[in-house]
């Protein structure tokens, strides 16, 4: 059965006190969140589903409106960071989400809450639902104070992990271009760690070996964006400037082996020199690759390998309701290893995971994929109970 879809925008509006503004528009202090309902016309369902990523909004994504199509209501939500992640503090989504569950249980009525953790929504959902679990944090990763621990968070009551990668942190680190060695001059480069670079003597397929200095170089390169990142921190605050801010580049951000080597977590992605953004060679410094712009706290918020929080897989050890992860077998985004480790990071045995042969990460022209994903998640659903 099709249902019709009502779709009715709302926002919320909260106080939420802050030593500086870090959002453009709305006065000091408050917070501006919007979101789409998406109501099927004459479902009784108790039920929602609330898709949210960082910074995206979801609103036109095929999967919440499939899903709302079907019968199964679903909020669309935006961060108080809508399409710029420079200066955005995951630590302070989390209370962005925490509002929209709250919303939606006290005020629209529903009395189960899903999180529909898509792509960049997984390890949000992950770090929302450990957090609301199990509070611990009270000041982000750059030492400025923010209350998840007495927010008051509401629990999901299930978790959807849907063509989802393990988090910001670990997928820019394993696209980072290692061999930029001068973060001012990214022309200024080491010759056998540049993966576009023809006279490079390694080229695909590549060694194991090769494989592993490769990674170790992306790491260094994050940990010594972060000892820069601190010491910037650190001198303001000595200088007595400890609420001002400085935001930088990163360049060089779409650099996986993966895209040109399949042989590496492989699936059944289009083929070598291809990502979901296009060309990675042209992505890697293109305006609108992954962190290109960022400021100092952000950095460590959302980017650092070793500093954000939002680690999907760790996140997923601490918490304890049903988790249904699906995979999408062509993804060229969310590669395999993406579900197999949040799959791995949930400790309990109440979770399943799904494999969608032939989806792209957005199902584009793929209506037939996207009816089997939204198949397995309304059969999921009802099989938890949380669907009449």
């Amino acid at each position: 059965m099709a249902y019709e879809v009502e779709r009715i925008p709302f926002h919320l509006h909260w106080r939420e006190s802050s030593a500086f503004k870090e959002t453009y528009a709305g006065a000091m202090d408050s917070i501006v969140v919007e979101g789409q309902h998406l109501k099927p016309k004459g479902s009784t369902s108790k039920t929602v589903l609330i898709f949210m990523h960082p910074t995206g909004t979801m609103n036109l994504l095929p999967m919440p409106n499939g899903l709302a199509a079907a019968g199964i209501p679903c909020l669309t939500c935006g961060s108080r960071y809508p399409h710029n992640d420079s200066a955005l503090i995951m630590e302070k989504v989390l209370l962005d989400l925490g509002h929209y569950i709250r919303y939606a249980k006290e005020k629209l009525g529903y009395e189960k809450v899903v999180l529909a953790g898509w792509s960049g929504g997984g390890s949000l959902s992950m770090f929302y639902q450990s957090q609301a679990e199990k509070p611990t944090i009270t000041k982000t990763p750059a030492g400025d104070p923010v209350d998840i621990a007495g927010a008051g968070l509401i629990p999901a009551d299930a978790v959807l992990q849907l063509a989802a990668h393990v988090s910001r942190a670990i997928t820019l680190t394993e696209w980072l271009d290692p061999s930029i060695r001068n973060e001012l001059d990214p022309s200024d480069r080491e010759p056998e760690l540049d993966l576009y670079n023809p006279d490079n003597p390694n080229q695909p397929p590549y060694t194991d070996a090769y494989v592993q200095r490769y990674r170790a170089a992306q790491i260094a390169r994050s940990g010594r964006i972060d000892a820069w990142v601190h010491g910037k921190l650190e001198q303001m605050k000595r200088e007595g400037r400890e609420n001002e801010e400085l935001s930088f580049v990163v360049h060089g951000t779409m650099a996986d082996p993966r895209w040109l080597d399949l042989s590496i977590d492989p699936n059944e992605r289009k083929g070598p020199n291809w990502c979901f953004m296009g060309e990675p060679k042209i992505v890697n410094m293109m305006p609108a690759g992954l962190a290109r712009y960022c400021s100092l706290r952000s950095w460590l918020s959302q980017w650092s390998y070793r500093e954000s929080r939002a680690d999907g897989p760790k996140c997923a050890g601490d918490i304890s309701v049903p988790v249904l992860v699906i995979e999408n077998g062509a993804d060229d985004g969310c590669t395999p290893s993406h579900a197999a480790r949040i799959f791995a990071g949930v400790r309990h045995d109440d979770k399943e995971l799904h494999l969608v042969k032939g989806a792209t990460h957005y199902y584009i022209g793929q209506p037939d994929k996207m009816a089997e994903a939204m198949s397995i998640v309304a059969g999921w659903l009802k099989k938890k109970k949380l669907l009449d």
